[in-house]
């Protein structure tokens, strides 16, 4: 263990504690010119990312997350836990909640601006960030030792533009007020519970990195830190609950549109030349898109086939293009 640490953090290359807290605590030194930085690159930030989020738009999002600096006061979380300074955790923190209120405002603000006919279910930035699962939780607590390490060694900082990018923080904000404003309280809360794994796993990262590059032992405050570990445990177990539910409801939807897949192409296949075109499942509403090129079959066949094959109470619609879309029924109504 000894000698894959000192390869992945040679002493040589590691950066001076005092320099690095210096770096991550925005409320200490230079403390007009660190805030002003902060607030106005993250409200720019914010902005960028809703609008990216609004126009669908995957290249103006990447912008979004290069330029946030909310990671920072993150790390300063870490930083200050690793150190046993219960001060720089409660700074860093308070500039998390004020950042994070930020962007949601701005996101809610400019939902109140969107015409009526706009839906956001149909977004790929919105729905991308509204169902989080346990290897999003993964993919950030990888990205998060990368940036701790970034952070850590003088001779890799290049690398840090690479974890802004990878590590989603501003743009689930931005989701999150958009879907406020549009009442959209269930999609909110999963793009919240995605910023809030990312946020745990870059802590959770950043704790592992900063101690096994010796910062722990300038604080002598092991009592302070164990306590701050079982916090942060805490946290990752309120997180990861909700991210195995979705990944496990994930999974389910997946088999019930298989299953419906499989029913639907027996039931057009009726007709010569009738086939399925598309079908989705969403909270207990089943769409089969079909094309035929006679009458299609009696819908209420497709139902009885679904009988124990989806949950009871999930509605089955029939689209069978312009002016043809039906409810056939209701499985086990």
């Amino acid at each position: 263990m000894s000698s894959l640490r000192q390869h992945v953090l040679p002493g040589h290359q590691v950066r001076d504690v005092d320099d690095l807290t210096d770096r991550l605590d925005l409320l200490a030194g230079d403390r007009a010119s660190k805030v002003s930085a902060f607030w106005t690159m993250l409200a720019l930030a914010a902005v960028i990312a809703v609008a990216g989020v609004l126009a669908d738009s995957t290249a103006t999002v990447i912008g979004a997350m290069i330029i946030a600096p909310l990671s920072v006061p993150i790390m300063g979380v870490a930083i200050g836990i690793v150190r046993g300074r219960g001060g720089l955790v409660g700074r860093a923190l308070a500039m998390v909640a004020g950042g994070t209120g930020l962007v949601v405002l701005v996101g809610y603000l400019a939902s109140l601006l969107l015409p009526s006919t706009t839906t956001l279910l149909t977004n790929t930035q919105v729905i991308g960030r509204t169902t989080p699962g346990l290897l999003d939780m993964v993919a950030a607590l990888a990205t998060g030792l990368a940036g701790a390490v970034g952070l850590a060694r003088k001779d890799v900082s290049d690398v840090l533009p690479g974890v802004a990018i990878a590590i989603s923080l501003v743009p689930p904000l931005g989701v999150v007020g958009v879907c406020l404003g549009q009442g959209l309280y269930g999609l909110a809360a999963g793009a919240f519970v995605l910023f809030a794994s990312n946020v745990v796993a870059l802590v959770l990262a950043g704790t592992l990195v900063f101690t096994a590059c010796g910062y722990g032992a300038f604080a002598g405050a092991g009592f302070r830190r164990r306590r701050a570990y079982v916090a942060i445990g805490a946290g990752a177990l309120l997180v990861v609950v909700p991210l195995a539910a979705n990944t496990a409801a994930t999974w389910l939807v997946a088999v019930w549109t298989h299953r419906v897949q499989d029913a639907a192409t027996a039931w057009v296949e009726q007709v010569p030349g009738g086939r399925v075109v598309d079908v989705t499942v969403q909270s207990t509403t089943a769409v089969v898109e079909v094309e035929a090129p006679g009458a299609l079959p009696d819908t209420a066949l497709l139902v009885a086939a679904l009988a124990g094959q989806v949950p009871d109470g999930v509605e089955v619609v029939v689209d069978g293009g312009v002016g043809q879309r039906v409810s056939a029924g209701v499985v086990g109504g």
